[in-house]
């Protein structure tokens, strides 16, 4: 049985008004709108969610967001701006997920289906993904949990600003029952006009067609909807780079001076990395050491074999690598392993999703 999958949905909250309200303090708790001046032909690029209180939204006519809220602040867009931060965001995701998935400057679906750390729990992970983002960026994210691409794009919105809620396989039908054809992502107002007008307003009313029946009237969409009226959505993540290096590192109670515990310490957390190569399918050529020293100074040691790394050469290599820094002469509060030079992971097929066991650790 294919492993079940685990996707988180990353949304920033009213991301380009956001980053202006935090580089312009005087922007913040008022309408701010990043777009085209009042008097100009131009749209509504982004507003803050002061200015959404008034029925303002993105696209809607500049001079139609000046009428609605005439004490509103216009600004235009400062794209540099946003992708530096988008940079930033899009580092912290890769140190989580071996998939990343952009779907704009501020939106991203990441496969967290191998992710060892916080027990391998996607809701923890998702958690340390926005406590990450507002640490480094002072901004706030929307995370989505669940089992598909298509659950989690939906989770992400569903309690917004910095949501995180979670849809679990055995809630998934359920939910999608429930769910107005409107909020289904994919599906825009024309689409919701035709299926109103054949009756449909709701999941549930989408089960009731069969795939046949979706296909005759929707055309090659018809068996997308099928699909995900009964939850099932087997897109996988796909990047658009390679993860370089899988890590991981621990922090001591204490500053450490002997080498003897150092390398002790480091045989498990080669272990771990091994564990999640396998998993992924995936074979290192490269072995990085780093070392933190009680002052806080970082220094890291590298080694690249000719042969696949196993966990024999690497506790071989741990001692070399020691021996390169000054631990034993110089305490040490961190140390770190990664490995890297590998492959893109193969995907399996994806088994239908409702077929799967819900994870304990999601």
């Amino acid at each position: 049985m294919a492993q079940q999958r685990k996707i988180i949905h990353v949304d920033m909250d009213a991301f380009f008004a956001s980053v202006e309200q935090r580089d312009q303090p005087e922007y913040k708790g008022k309408p701010l709108i990043v777009g085209g001046q009042p008097n100009s032909r131009g749209v509504v690029a982004a507003c803050s969610y002061e200015a959404r209180q008034f029925g303002i939204h993105s696209a809607m006519p500049s001079s139609q967001a000046y009428r609605l809220c005439p004490q509103a602040i216009f600004v235009s867009p400062r794209f540099e701006a946003y992708r530096e931060v988008s940079n930033k965001i899009r580092e912290i995701f890769w140190h989580y997920a071996s998939e990343v998935e952009p779907l704009s400057l501020d939106e991203a679906y990441l496969d967290v289906t191998y992710t060892q750390e916080y027990g391998g729990s996607a809701t923890r992970i998702a958690q340390a993904i926005k406590g990450d983002i507002l640490a480094k960026t002072q901004l706030i994210a929307s995370a989505g949990v669940s089992y598909n691409k298509f659950l989690a794009k939906i989770a992400s919105d569903m309690d917004k600003p910095d949501g995180l809620y979670i849809i679990k396989p055995d809630q998934g039908a359920a939910f999608i029952a429930d769910l107005a054809i409107g909020k289904f992502h994919g599906i825009g107002p024309a689409t919701e006009a035709k299926m109103n007008a054949l009756g449909i307003y709701s999941g549930k009313d989408l089960r009731k067609l069969t795939r046949d029946d979706l296909l005759e009237k929707f055309g090659k969409s018809g068996g997308y909807y099928f699909d995900i009226a009964r939850g099932v959505d087997e897109r996988p993540v796909r990047s658009q780079r390679v993860r370089k290096s899988l890590g991981k590192e621990t922090t001591f109670a204490e500053d450490v001076l002997s080498v003897e515990i150092l390398l002790e310490k480091l045989e498990p957390l080669a272990e771990h990395i091994l564990l999640s190569l396998a998993k992924q399918e995936l074979k290192a050529l490269t072995l990085t050491l780093k070392v933190k020293y009680a002052n806080f100074q970082q220094v890291t040691r590298t080694h690249t074999s000719e042969n696949i790394l196993d966990f024999e050469s690497i506790k071989s290599l741990l001692p070399v690598l020691m021996a390169k820094t000054e631990a034993g002469s110089l305490p040490v509060r961190l140390v770190g392993l990664s490995l890297s030079g590998f492959d893109k992971p193969k995907y399996e097929n994806v088994q239908s999703q409702l077929d799967l066991e819900w994870s304990d650790t999601f």
